[in-house]
């Protein structure tokens, strides 16, 4: 048992370190689309399923309310917490479409949205991106593995890959890449921390 526990840290310390160089651009580019897209009274739409939509609602809610330090709330909806929303769209059209039906309602020009896939291959994840480039909104996809297809969409303004196979481990580096987006955010809008 403590070799699992072992293995797990290990592995998550490893990609790490790897991550290091090759994410500062892309979650720099991140951070500046997301800070013009919220300076310019614009939202940030997000989408992912099972973790992901966990990390979804973790990020929004981090805009909404405070990350570490008090500022105005800014403006992040996490489309996947609403049932009779998903479900109503699931029962009378299709599980593709949960997220791509609310980019058409809530999605505006100069709106973001933020597109999570571990896989890269969540067909109403890329259903979204298609909806909110059709609305005019820039997209900043966070996926796993090797991009899958939402990697290699036109329609994706920034791309954060975790070039790994291990779905917890990606989710891991998703979570602290959120969390480093909001310091960004901050720092960027707000100033030093307080």
């Amino acid at each position: 048992m403590k070799e699992i526990i072992r293995e797990a840290m290990e592995a998550g310390i490893e990609l790490r370190r790897a991550c290091v160089n090759s994410l500062d651009e892309p979650l720099l580019k991140a951070a500046e689309t997301m800070v013009a897209c919220l300076k310019s009274g614009g939202k940030i739409l997000v989408c992912g399923n099972g973790g992901s939509a966990a990390d979804a609602q973790h990020f929004a809610g981090e805009l909404v309310n405070r990350f570490e330090i008090n500022r105005p709330g800014l403006a992040a909806v996490a489309m996947t917490h609403d049932a009779s929303v998903i479900t109503s769209i699931a029962n009378d059209f299709s599980f593709d479409d949960i997220f791509s039906r609310q980019v058409e309602a809530l999605g505006r020009e100069g709106d973001l949205l933020l597109a999570i896939s571990t896989s890269g291959n969540s067909a109403n994840v890329i259903k979204a991106i298609d909806a909110a480039q059709a609305v005019g909104m820039e997209t900043i996809a966070l996926t796993g593995k090797d991009g899958g297809n939402v990697g290699k969409s036109e329609h994706v303004t920034v791309h954060l890959n975790i070039a790994h196979v291990s779905t917890p481990r990606v989710q891991e580096m998703h979570i602290t890449c959120l969390h480093i987006l909001c310091s960004l955010v901050d720092e960027s809008m707000f100033g030093v921390k307080g």
